[in-house]
This record gives C-alpha cells, sequence and structure tokens, in this order.
C-alpha cells in the first residue's frame, strides 16, 4: 500500500502565497501531486522529476521543500536541538555548537570522485602509481556505488529539498542548485553559506536550470545517534557532463555542504571551461590606499594558511582600509572591456575557528557571535565556546569537542584542529559595499601563496602572464588539518586547487595561458606571498597579519607601474631595498634573509616542481609550462 508522505513548503510570490504538495510513494511509482494555492507556482518538470526519483530511490518519511525563511530555520533548529545535535550557547545572540562523530572532522579526499567516460578526462597522464590531481571513478562503478547505499538509506527521516543560488541571484555569474539531503545541521548551514530558498525556487520554476546534488549522512548503526554518518562506507562523487553531485556518509563542511567545494570549485571548474571563465579558491578583498584609490585582489592559499585573516585585514599602516569580498572561493569572467571581474559564490564564512582571535583577526570575531553554528569547538562553563588561540587563559570550565573536561595542562586540544565556524558574510564589519554586485569587482592583482618556512622570499612578482600561471602551477606548502594528511609535509599544491579540480589539471593550466589570448584583455599582475618564513632559530621572520598590509602596499605600488621598487631574480621580482615600508614595526626585520634566494635550495625546488610534473602531470603538461620550468632552472643555475 502506498503510504502518505508530508511536504510542508512555502512559494514566493509575496508574502500571502503558498504551496503545499501531498506526495505518495509505493514500490512501484512515486508521483508528486500538487495543490496550487492562489496562483502559486509549483515545482518546475525538472526539478519535480528529480525529487521524485530520489524520493523513490531513498524512500524518506517526509520531504520538505526548503522556503529558507526564519520561521523555517527555527523549526530546523528545534529539530536539531531534540536529536542533540546542537546545544545553545546562551552566551551569544542565536549561535549554536554541533559537535560531530569523531570519525566525521574533514574532508575525504580520499574518497573524493570525479566520473567521466574518459578517465584522462579527470587524470593527468603522470608516470605515479598514484595521481593527487584527480580521483577517478567510472560511470558504472559509480552507479554501483550508489545502488549499494542509497536504496532505503532515508527510512525514518525527513529529506529536505534545499533550493540554492551560488552568487547573487540573477547575477550573470551565478548559479543555482538543489541538494536533497537527509540532515538537517546541512539545510540550516546551506540557509548560511548560500542564498537559499523560495527566490531560487521560483528562478527555477522560470526556466533557470540548477545542479542536481543528493547527499545522505548514511546509516548509522547506533540508534538515536546524534551525529549519524557512515565513514566505512564515504563517498563523493561529481559527474561533470550532467552537473550532478553524489554524496553519501558524511555530514560534515564539504563533504556535505555540496554547493561548497562540490559546487563552486569541482563542478563549478567544469562549467567553467565551457564556459571562458575561472571557478577559484581564492579569498577577494579591496584595498583602498591613503589617496582613496581602491584596487581589488583575488589570492588563492590552501585552507588553514590564512586566507580568512588577510581577507579581513585590520591595516597597521595609517590610511589604509580592507573591506572584504569573499574568503574561500572566486568565480572570475573578462567582462566587455577586457576586466576581470569576480564575485564570491558564497553567503557566509565557513572558517577555521584554531588561531581566530581578537590579535589576529578581529574583524572575524566581531562577525561570528551571532546568528552562527559552531563545529567541533570547546564549549565554556558560561554558555561560550573556545579554541586554541581565541584566549590564553579562560577562566571558566571549559569541555573538549569530544565531551571531556579540558585544561590547559591536560596534553590535549581542547578544539579540533579543523574546528569551524559557520556565518553569514553580511555580518562582518567591513563586508565590501560591491561584495552582492551582480557584476563582479574588478581583478587587479592575483595572489597565490602558502606556509614555506624555508628558502621562498615575503613576495616576489612574476615576469608576465605565463610565468605567473607556472608559478600557481609549482606552489607547494605544508599540509593542513582542513583534510586528512597528517604531519607538516611540504605538498605541491597547485593554485591551492589539489583536492578541487574538476577535470585534467594539464587542461586546467592550458585554459589559464589561454585567457591572455583574447586582444583588449588587461590582465591582472600575479604575485606569490609566503607569511611563513622562519629563521634559522625557527621564530617567523615576518609578524603578519595586520602588518601584512605593507606587502599588499608593495604590490599596489607595481600596478601603479613603480619600476624603482623591484628587484629582478632567478624566481620574480623582489622588493628593492627600502621598497617595504617597515616604519612603525616593534621589532627590527631581518629584510636580507626573509627576501634571500638560495641557490642550493631553488636547485632542489626545481628538482621536485620538476619530479611533480613528470610523475603527476607527464604528457598532459603543456609546452609553455615546460619552458617556464627549463628558463627558471637556468636563470636559478646563472645564480
Amino acid at each position: 500500500m502506498a503510504k502518505l508522505l508530508n511536504i510542508y513548503s512555502r512559494g514566493y510570490v509575496g508574502a500571502r502565497n503558498k504551496f503545499q504538495h501531498i506526495l505518495a510513494v509505493d514500490r512501484v511509482a512515486f508521483r508528486v501531486c500538487r495543490r496550487n494555492l492562489e496562483g502559486t507556482a509549483a515545482l518546475s518538470p525538472k526539478l519535480q522529476t528529480f525529487v521524485e526519483k530520489n524520493v523513490a530511490l531513498c524512500q524518506p518519511e517526509k520531504v520538505h521543500i526548503c522556503d529558507g525563511s526564519e520561521a523555517e530555520n527555527d523549526k530546523l533548529i528545534s529539530v536539531m536541538v531534540k536529536l542533540g545535535t546542537l546545544e545553545p550557547l546562551p552566551k551569544y545572540k542565536n549561535c549554536w555548537l554541533a559537535l560531530t562523530d569523531p570519525r566525521d572532522v574533514a574532508r575525504v579526499e580520499s574518497r573524493t570522485y570525479m566520473s567521466t567516460d574518459n578517465k584522462r578526462d579527470t587524470v593527468p597522464a603522470g608516470s605515479a602509481a598514484k595521481n593527487t590531481l584527480g580521483n577517478w571513478i567510472s560511470p558504472d562503478d559509480l552507479n554501483k556505488a550508489v545502488q549499494e547505499r542509497f536504496p532505503g538509506c532515508m527510512k525514518g527521516r525527513t529529506m529536505y529539498v534545499v533550493p540554492f543560488s551560488m552568487g547573487p541571484i540573477g547575477s550573470p555569474l551565478a548559479k543555482l542548485g538543489v541538494e536533497l539531503t537527509d540532515s538537517p545541521y546541512v539545510a540550516a548551514s546551506m540557509r548560511i553559506m548560500t542564498r537559499m530558498g523560495a527566490p531560487v525556487l521560483q528562478a527555477i520554476q522560470n526556466g533557470s536550470d540548477f545542479v542536481k546534488c543528493l547527499h545522505s549522512v548514511g546509516r548509522s548503526t547506533e540508534p538515536n545517534n546524534p551525529w549519524p554518518c557512515e565513514p566505512d562506507r564515504t563517498i563523493i562523487a561529481h559527474k561533470a557532463a550532467t552537473n550532478e553531485i553524489i554524496s553519501y556518509g558524511s555530514g560534515y563542511g564539504g563533504n556535505s555542504l555540496l554547493g561548497k567545494k562540490c559546487l563552486a570549485l569541482r563542478i563549478g571548474s567544469t562549467i567553467a571551461k565551457r564556459e571562458g571563465w575561472l571557478a577559484e579558491h581564492m579569498l577577494i578583498l579591496g584595498i583602498t590606499n591613503p589617496k582613496g584609490v581602491k584596487k581589488y585582489i583575488a589570492a588563492a592559499f590552501p585552507s588553514a594558511c590564512g586566507k580568512t585573516n588577510l581577507a579581513m585585514l585590520t591595516p597597521s599602516l595609517p590610511g589604509y582600509k580592507v573591506e572584504c569580498v569573499g574568503d574561500d572561493i572566486a568565480w572570475m569572467k573578462f567582462d566587455s572591456q577586457g576586466r576581470l571581474r569576480a564575485i564570491n559564490p558564497e553567503n557566509g564564512f565557513f572558517g577555521v575557528a584554531p588561531g581566530t582571535s581578537y590579535s589576529t583577526n578581529p574583524n572575524a570575531m566581531k562577525t561570528i557571535f551571532e546568528n552562527t553554528v559552531f563545529t567541533n569547538v570547546a564549549k565554556t562553563s558560561d554558555g561560550g565556546v573556545y579554541w586554541e588561540g581565541m584566549e590564553p587563559n579562560p577562566n571558566v570550565q571549559v569541555t573538549d569537542w569530544r565531551g571531556q573536561p579540558w585544561t590547559p595542562d591536560c596534553g590535549r586540544n581542547a578544539a579540533h584542529p579543523n574546528s569551524r565556524f559557520c556565518s553569514p558574510a553580511n555580518q562582518c564589519p567591513i563586508i565590501d559595499p560591491a561584495w552582492e554586485s551582480p557584476e563582479g569587482v574588478p581583478i587587479d592583482a592575483i595572489l597565490f601563496g602558502g606556509r614555506r618556512p624555508q628558502g621562498v622570499p615575503l613576495i616576489y612578482e612574476s615576469f608576465d602572464w605565463k610565468h605567473g600561471v607556472f608559478v600557481g602551477a609549482a606552489m607547494r606548502s605544508e599540509a593542513t588539518a582542513a583534510a586528512e594528511h597528517k604531519g607538516k609535509v611540504i605538498m605541491h599544491d597547485p593554485f591551492a586547487m589539489r583536492p578541487f579540480f574538476g577535470y585534467n589539471f594539464g587542461n586546467y593550466l592550458d585554459h589559464w595561458l589561454s585567457l591572455e589570448k583574447t586582444p583588449g584583455r588587461k590582465m591582472p599582475k600575479i604575485f606569490h606571498v609566503n607569511w611563513f618564513r622562519k629563521s634559522d632559530q625557527g621564530k617567523f621572520l615576518w609578524p603578519g597579519f595586520g602588518e601584512n598590509v605593507r606587502v599588499l602596499e608593495w604590490v599596489l605600488n607595481r600596478l601603479d607601474g613603480n619600476e624603482s621598487m623591484a628587484e629582478k631574480t632567478a624566481i620574480g621580482y623582489i622588493p628593492s631595498d627600502g621598497a617595504i615600508n617597515l616604519d612603525g614595526l616593534d621589532e627590527p626585520i631581518d629584510t636580507k634573509q626573509l627576501f634571500s634566494v638560495p641557490k642550493d635550495f631553488w636547485l632542489n625546488e626545481v628538482e621536485q616542481i620538476g619530479k611533480y610534473f613528470d610523475e603527476q602531470v607527464g604528457s598532459d603538461l603543456p609546452n609553455t609550462i615546460a619552458e617556464q620550468l627549463h628558463q627558471l632552472r637556468d636563470r636559478v643555475n646563472s645564480m
């Protein structure tokens, strides 16, 4: 017999309109029967088919079509509090704490795949037994994996239909998606991280296409588990040809918030290549100098390498003003005048909590203590949160993220190293006035960078666009806690996109190189920064944080064509003596060591980059990039 499933939904044609759907499911078919109230548009045929197909597959008890309203969000939070998924943080306004299963705490790159008919479309032709630039799964194996996991996986749960927009709704750079999920945590978090709700449903009903996203936390073997997951069978897969994303077994972060890394970068990069633009793992900031001249900069760093700190920089130099457009992802496209313009496709910040404080990032701290979901941080007895670096000596009782009493001398972390805050971007006190501009902001410079304790100068400028693309391709950085890697090993992370490429990296490089071939384009200058170089005694040579504005000031001077402020080296242009303003710093800076380019280090760097290209990219490496490596080797040998 068919059993009735309830769908609670709210339409959007003014405040008064509503629509509701009654679903019936049996073994043979699933049909959506619509009753249209007050002329409200129902689900589009394509969306209706998508929902029907996956309700029949996953067999939820209920289906809820999200409208993004405050009332709906209150209900989601109430559901999670009853389940034990969230607990309130009464010290702050509308803030909540989630503690995950200890096995579900980070991106699972080893279980993340692109599915294409031809493996070479995903994985370059490198010689290594294990390619780190893309995991491929065949369509047949993906279909098998889906059939082994998803049938009946939502029994007893609600399926949330989450319509969302990456980018301002109506922007020519925005893309729409619909995520079907059995996680209220995901539904509530997507409301923060994307433009979610009824306006997106209306846009889809009006004919806009959407990326299809299916997610389930999986089957939990523990009854009443507040954080159900199935880590042993987790899989995150992307079908680029049909713009589909499938995720099973994890409820955490980029594994489950499918608008974030999955759509915005992996599927996004494949769409961008087809349509001639860029989807990149980059922050966007606007900086205004004391004369009132404003420039926008995009910057690509691996996770936990200072992206949010730079995006929300508090300048130490008087007269400078920094405003934040986004802290993680940039979608960039050349306009009709040849200017590269960028939007932040996200609507919120999903930032790493440890290390964030009023001294390191006061603007983040002013953003996150309202309307925020914290995950895997410690809680305090006065109803607040705590993490490493937040304050030196908490003067209240602290319970760590595993639920155990914690003290500073207990020998373990209070918060997980990858613990997060999920906060609305519009709460940032320095959010840029143009952060939701449909056409995007004009990008004048692109920064690449990572954690390099030795050998890499504080900043250097590429010689030209081709050399800049090579600099991005050759990026290396210490591993971070955002994924399952252990230890501070130096990893290759080209463009800070290594876990996020949606297609063959060699073709990705070709795409970047092709951008300057269109006449009349104003190509941004490309730089490489390294805030993390250390002395021989293991101390940081640069103070970082708000002092990084001094480096951005040099970038602005170079954008203005100030030739006297740069010195040519084998790796690029570095600041000439006195070009970095050091006035007012508390401690002297060893600029000789900070900007040194050690020959032995760079000879080894050239060899490591060449080995990486051979092993990971092989014959798919563009000749232009191979020639750039050859030229770098010659320049270093001539030092």
